[in-house]
């Protein structure tokens, strides 16, 4: 069956489910896509992580479970309708890209036929990094004659060279998911999708992976930067800082965390620009230290900016990015970030949330920063996730049913009753029988 036909049943009956498990927050969405892929969101939940996930990776195995049950109920309920199965965010501070190179040499009168194009495609299906896991192979690029061919098929050549970008990681990643989602929630996991991808996927344009740009996703416990030019994924890796760490810092100058929290979004900018004095008037507080609040902000978001901009040079690609940053998670609606990587970074920078044209309802969500990866999910899923009620069940649920009561029947009268009636109707009909000769 075709991806297209997939599309059209699940516009007419089920529905996808993701769970984006996040350090701050966990995220459920349960949607629809349409034959142009396009996601039409059911219900939305979230719930506290309470840090039972740390930098992208679940800690507490109990608590997450629990979580995950709890976020599952809530999106019952909003449906009406049970879930058998989620996807599920991959992340970690270990995930990163390798390029993996598959060759094969053809006749002299070679031409690429997709058979070989499959053959390449199932060998690279086989690799296996050592003490690491492949968690998805994102873009493929064909080289002949030196060139890069985006259609190799038909193609006359002696040899042809793929590069695979693959996405890796420690191979423990999933293990406590499954453990906290199938065992303790008792949810199956439809799939694993790894995060920045999904976030990568429905928020940037053509324009922008073909021109190529560094697009960074600020997380509570990572931010992930990914690396498009000529419109695949060339670099990837995860930092282990994010807004979190930026609250545990503001909690070494005796707040609490909510306290903490509160007071970095509010107050809290990564670079001071002049404001007018009705903003101003805001923007003061009689028991925080701006100055110093401000100060542990930037020198935190300065070694995160350090470590991405190490990352772009490690790359190959610093100065070959036309489209410039992209960041999106809901770290990046710190105040001034934009600023603060452009100064910092000398490239221009974009805030993004998923693309208007790949959702059609919940304008809240698509504008949402920190919503971008759930939704991005989205993209990834394919089977039905609704839960089909069983035989039993069915039965069940049909003997609860108010059963239709029968009508009553009029009460018959007695044997004696009709006799008296039939002698009470001979009577009269006597006398009019007897008025009718007199007349």
């Amino acid at each position: 069956m075709n991806s297209s036909k997939i599309i059209y049943i699940m516009k007419q009956s089920g529905f996808i489910a993701v769970i984006d498990l996040g350090t701050s927050k966990i995220r459920g969405i349960v949607a629809r896509k349409n034959e142009d892929n396009v996601i039409s969101v059911l219900a939305y939940e979230t719930v506290d992580s309470k840090r039972c996930i740390r930098r992208g990776l679940v800690y507490n195995i109990e608590e997450t479970g629990g979580k995950v049950r709890k976020l599952i109920t809530l999106l019952e309920n909003k449906l009406q309708r049970k879930i058998a199965k989620v996807y599920v965010s991959v992340a970690g501070q270990s995930l990163h890209s390798v390029t993996h190179t598959i060759s094969k040499q053809l006749s002299s009168s070679g031409i690429v036929t997709e058979s070989v194009i499959e053959q390449m495609s199932n060998d690279a299906e086989k690799y296996m990094p050592e003490m690491s896991k492949r968690y998805e192979i994102s873009d493929v690029e064909y080289i002949i004659n030196n060139k890069p061919e985006p259609k190799p098929v038909g193609v006359s050549t002696t040899y042809i060279e793929a590069n695979y970008q693959m996405i890796v990681g420690r191979p423990n990643i999933i293990t406590n998911i499954k453990k906290s989602i199938n065992d303790r929630a008792k949810v199956e996991i439809a799939g694993y999708v790894v995060g920045p991808l999904a976030s990568a996927s429905i928020s940037l344009s053509d324009n922008e992976k073909e021109l190529g740009c560094a697009f960074i996703d600020f997380g509570a416990g990572t931010t992930s930067l990914s690396i498009f030019k000529g419109g695949k994924l060339r670099y990837m890796v995860v930092i282990p800082f994010g807004g979190a760490t930026i609250t545990d810092d503001i909690c070494d100058l005796n707040f609490i965390e909510s306290d903490a929290e509160a007071y970095k979004t509010k107050f809290g900018k990564t670079h001071e620009v002049p404001e007018s004095g009705l903003f101003s008037s805001f923007a003061s507080k009689p028991d925080i230290d701006l100055s110093m609040l401000n100060q542990v902000i930037q020198m935190r978001m300065q070694e995160i900016v350090d470590n991405i901009e190490h990352q772009i040079k490690l790359s190959g690609l610093q100065g070959q990015l036309g489209a410039g940053l992209v960041i999106t998670g809901g770290a990046s609606q710190l105040k001034n970030l934009p600023l603060f990587l452009k100064d910092n970074l000398n490239m221009s920078v974009r805030i993004a949330s998923a693309k208007k044209t790949s959702i059609n309802n919940y304008p809240e969500l698509a504008n949402d920063p920190s919503y971008t990866q759930a939704l991005g999910l989205l993209l990834y899923g394919w089977d039905d996730c609704e839960k089909q009620p069983d035989k039993e069940e069915e039965l069940n649920n049909e003997i609860k049913k108010p059963q239709p009561q029968p009508v009553a029947k009029p009460k018959q009268p007695g044997k004696k009753k009709t006799e008296f009636f039939t002698k009470v109707g001979n009577m009269f009909g006597e006398i009019f029988n007897d008025g009718e000769d007199e007349g």
